[in-house]
């Protein structure tokens, strides 16, 4: 039996493995560390899968190791022993009189029962958690949430579906919020992204791994429960998260379960996306920042990896100032903030800048069209027809434009209009918006875990081209998901294929491309490696790859695809131009 254990150490107070108890008898895990002196403080919450006793260094190397060497201000000012995956560092919080509270959800870490990620238990378990840290007696009684990439996709679902009382602000980092559209299918093509991380960092932290599993370097115990049990208990006491997603192709029930009810979200929160999260958060911090209810909601948006800038002080200084404000009630101006802070992506550097509204409201919608002749992609639209095919499983088409007369700004979501037939009855469709230097190299950039990175993609699956006109923007389609609609062999059908959102000035000289293909981007310049977290090679993409033959069988999806393009019924994408201010 786990027992709780408080001891004073490098300036906090320590309750390691602190009960909470949940309505089904059921006792998760939390560890809290408090400032020295006694008082009431202001939480700073987080519940999710990563067992907090694993450390940062130990369970994440790569990450740790490159984000340090990179910015060492995320190690100053820190032992860093307690730094934990994708949560705050309590030795930077607790000074500033703030209480952190790191929960185990249900099944990992140290907290036993059933694991299943994102299922409508967890959040009920974690709207708990909220309540019992907001009425412990060294708690003010306002809870804010922070955290990265799980600790902020379930803050979506727990400020929209559970709206605990005590929760009073929430600063949701890298954070996707669509379960079907931005996590397990994109365009309704499975990604392979969800099973592979489920198995790589997830089930290696699973309760019960007990005596197998990692040790917390701070109390010596296993991170990972007090019992050790076999494989065949522990897959006895989870679910099968890959199966599961693959056994619902449709956006369902079991889909809307695990997504927010974006009217009901209306606490405050600072939404922070990162423009190299293509396959994953990118579009849920921007969804959400669109869609809540939230009349006090802020989106900020970053690059460079994933994790880094909740770390460094650029992105810990604006989380306090945000929670400064609202859980402790400080006049720092935050009231003022304008609501959207980009980091603008140039080929070479970042530059901030502030703005009012997403999309902006400046934006000049500029469609590009695809010229069957050349097979180039200009603003003329296109003054002849033409048909062009390719391998539905390959490479696919690029169409490049001349060389840019100007600086050119492209900031926000984007769309392609396409009339496409298929030798078979479907077809999947992998959009590129892609940039050239005048040398020929390709323009990419360091995403969130993909060092080669494109600007943006897109995807789509032809029989799911239904689109629900309600949510459907001409710069955003929104596909149902609901219904596949096969194609008639050789007969065309209009696509409109979502583009995630991107943030580039492209330099004058430099040409602009978009690739229509049959399989995942790959960048030609080389391999980016291997990170250990994750099974697959960096090799553009990143972990977010369509590849499983069992959602994308040959006999299907092999055939051929034709691209038909006519005078009055164009082919182009629609790209939001941003004139300076």
């Amino acid at each position: 039996m786990i027992s709780s254990q408080t001891e004073v150490r490098d300036g906090m107070r320590i309750t390691f493995d602190a009960p909470i108890p949940m309505d089904d008898g059921v006792v998760l895990r939390a560890d809290v560390f408090l400032p020295e002196a006694d008082g009431r403080y202001p939480v700073i919450l987080s519940y999710g899968p990563y067992a907090k006793g694993l450390s940062f260094q130990e369970g994440y190397p790569d990450q740790w190791n490159r984000m340090v060497e990179q910015h060492p201000d995320v190690a100053a000012g820190s032992t860093n022993k307690y730094q934990s995956w994708e949560v705050v560092d309590p030795e930077k919080w607790c000074p500033h009189g703030y209480a952190c509270v790191r929960v185990d959800s249900r099944g990992a870490g140290s907290s036993p029962g059933y694991l299943e990620p994102w299922s409508p238990r967890e959040t009920k378990d974690f709207a708990a958690c909220i309540e019992w840290a907001g009425t412990q007696p060294w708690s003010s009684g306002k809870v804010g949430l922070c955290g990265i990439s799980y600790y902020a996709m379930n803050q979506w679902m727990v400020a929209s579906l559970e709206s605990p009382k005590h929760l009073t602000a929430m600063c949701a980092w890298e954070g996707a919020s669509d379960f079907y559209r931005e996590f397990s299918y994109h365009g309704g093509l499975l990604s392979t992204f969800l099973g592979n991380w489920y198995d790589m960092q997830v089930k290696t932290v699973q309760y019960g791994l007990g005596e197998r599993g990692a040790k917390s370097p701070i109390t010596g115990e296993p991170a990972c429960g007090d019992v050790t049990l076999s494989e065949a208990e522990l897959a006895k006491n989870r679910s099968d998260l890959g199966a599961d997603v693959l056994a619902h192709p449709l956006a369902d029930d079991y889909h809307r379960a695990r997504t927010p009810k974006w009217e009901r979200l209306t606490i405050p929160f600072l939404s922070a996306g990162n423009w190299g999260g293509q396959g994953l958060h990118l579009r849920g911090n921007i969804e959400a920042f669109v869609r809540a209810a939230s009349p006090q909601k802020w989106l900020e948006m970053h690059g460079i990896e994933h994790w880094t800038h909740f770390y460094t002080d650029y992105g810990r200084e604006l989380q306090k100032r945000f929670f400064d404000y609202f859980l402790k009630g400080e006049q720092n101006g935050w009231d003022k903030e304008p609501r959207v802070h980009l980091n603008v992506r140039y080929v070479d550097r970042f530059e901030e800048r502030y703005e009012n509204e997403w999309p902006l409201a400046r934006t000049q919608w500029t469609r590009f069209y695809l010229q069957p002749d050349g097979k180039t992609l200009s603003t003329n639209a296109p003054s002849s027809s033409g048909n062009l095919t390719y391998e539905a499983l390959e490479d696919g088409l690029t169409f490049v434009t001349a060389p840019l007369e100007h600086d050119t700004e492209i900031t926000g979501p984007s769309a392609v209009k396409l009339r496409i037939s298929s030798s078979t009855r479907d077809a999947d469709v992998f959009v590129v918006v892609r940039a050239f230097a005048p040398n020929g190299d390709e323009v990419v950039f360091q995403g969130a875990i993909d060092p080669h990175t494109p600007i943006a993609q897109g995807w789509l699956r032809a029989s799911h081209r239904k689109l629900d006109p309600a949510l459907t923007r001409e710069y955003r389609p929104f596909h149902t998901h609901d219904v596949e609609q096969p194609l008639t062999p050789g007969t065309p059908v209009e696509l409109d294929v979502e583009v995630w959102p991107t943030c580039i000035v492209i330099p004058r000289g430099y040409r602009l491309a978009l690739s229509i293909r049959g399989k995942d981007y790959v960048y030609p310049g080389g391999s980016g490696g291997r990170l250990k977290s994750f099974k697959n090679e960096l090799t553009g993409c990143g972990p977010f790859i369509h590849d499983d033959p069992r959602n994308r069988p040959r006999e299907i999806f092999g055939g051929k695809v034709t691209i038909h393009i006519t005078p009055d019924k164009p082919a182009y994408a629609l790209l939001p131009i941003v004139p300076p201010k």
